[in-house]
């Protein structure tokens, strides 16, 4: 089962002087696989947690203690077997909030190429919004902006395969932020870069914590974690 050791990195925010509502909470949440089956698989227990607005919250744990679970109940991929996960106030078990709930959670996974979807960059990065149902106009404005965001306007016209490993990881973070998330969720997302990839993917993350976006960074690296 996880086992969590959690690294804050980020004030509280306030709204007209009152403390502003997490964006993701969790209410003593479990999930356990195959729930019904005569050999069910606990993965989580008992998981109380609160995602502030431009939080760094760092999650670490062994393999196999439920840390990618969490990560897919924080954006509704998966849902909780016991406990609520509330996505801005929204359910995560009610099948109406999913696409709301995806809207503010953007989730991005350990292998880049498992998230690249088209054979030009840019495509790449419009998908998600353009599946979103967001107008030419504001497509193209945010296109241009995540691609700005993680130093890849040089390529944008550039084949997905063509990049390095570093920089197919930051398209897939570019086209997960031209959706316009609240909370970025990074599953192991710099597990296969080497130091410079890491480097520059962790550049990236400061960039938009500063931006007001919380990122929730599920890592093996200590040094990741102290962020």
């Amino acid at each position: 089962m996880l086992a969590l050791r959690v690294a804050f990195a980020a004030p509280a925010v306030f709204l007209w002087g009152k403390m502003a509502a997490p964006i993701i909470r969790l209410e003593n949440v479990e999930y356990t696989y195959a729930a019904s089956s005569l050999c069910p698989t606990p993965a989580l227990k008992g998981v109380t947690l609160a995602v502030e607005a431009g939080e760094y919250l760092a999650l670490i744990g062994h393999n196999g203690s439920g840390k990618s679970t969490l990560a897919r109940l924080l954006n509704g991929l998966l849902r909780p077997t016991i406990g609520r996960v509330l996505v801005g106030g929204r359910d995560t078990r009610d099948p109406t909030h999913t696409l709301e709930i995806r809207r503010t959670v953007g989730l991005v996974f350990q292998d880049p190429d498992n998230q690249i979807v088209a054979t030009v960059v840019e495509e790449d990065v419009a998908f998600g919004p353009e599946n979103l149902g967001v107008p030419e106009g504001e497509l193209e404005e945010r296109v241009g902006w995540a691609l700005g965001l993680l130093d890849l306007l040089p390529y944008r016209h550039r084949a997905p395969h063509l990049l390095s490993a570093g920089q197919k990881q930051r398209l897939a973070v570019a086209a997960v932020m031209a959706m316009r998330p609240r909370v970025l969720v990074l599953d192991e997302a710099t597990a296969m870069l080497d130091p410079i990839g890491r480097r520059e993917l962790l550049a990236a993350l400061r960039h938009l914590r500063d931006q007001g976006v919380a990122v929730v960074l599920i890592t093996h690296f200590m040094e990741e974690a102290a962020e």
